[in-house]
């Protein structure tokens, strides 16, 4: 797992504008940011052809927020990486199921359990073989949700090269 920054000051103050006080103009300047990080990981991941998968939201919480703002960020992600000649798409290939709480306020055990069976592939959004899959998150607070997001993307045959967040709590 690789975070840009820790989840404090600046960073935090533009994650929530960007996520919670719907401002869409901040996706294109925090995804360019992730492109500047995805070409600073070390080669092994970055080869080839790259599919950006967006950590999903709740549909509720989406819905609310005018979109998925981690959608928004590997969209824009995405578009930087290829005006850098790096192959590159964002593939919504996960979802939330039903009955995902907020994680707000939960520890990693709660965390945990909460997404137990909630991440799901969506089959027809899938990567395909032989593509380098990165996982794109806005945060890591416990590692809960990349660990889900891994695991299910696994699970439909999609090995993750890395998972790369914009900030990681602590």
């Amino acid at each position: 797992m690789f975070a840009l920054t820790r989840y404090r000051g600046v960073a935090r103050r533009l994650l929530l504008a960007q996520k919670e006080r719907g401002r869409r103009d901040l996706g294109a300047p925090l995804g360019a940011a992730l492109a500047r990080g995805l070409t600073n990981l070390p080669a092994e991941y970055r080869q080839g052809e790259l599919r950006l998968v967006p950590a999903p939201s709740r549909a509720s919480a989406a819905r609310q927020r005018g979109g998925s703002h981690v959608l928004a960020l590997a969209l824009h992600c995405a578009a930087v990486l290829r005006t850098q000649a790096v192959r590159a798409r964002a593939v919504p290939a996960l979802r939330l199921a039903p009955g995902a709480r907020d994680a707000v306020g939960l520890d990693a055990e709660q965390r945990t359990v909460n997404l137990r069976g909630r991440v799901r592939t969506r089959p027809r959004r899938l990567p395909e073989p032989g593509t380098r899959v990165i996982l794109l998150d806005d945060v890591i607070t416990t590692g809960a949700t990349a660990a889900a997001c891994v695991r299910a993307l696994g699970n439909a045959g999609i090995k993750v090269a890395a998972v790369l967040s914009l900030t990681v709590a602590g």
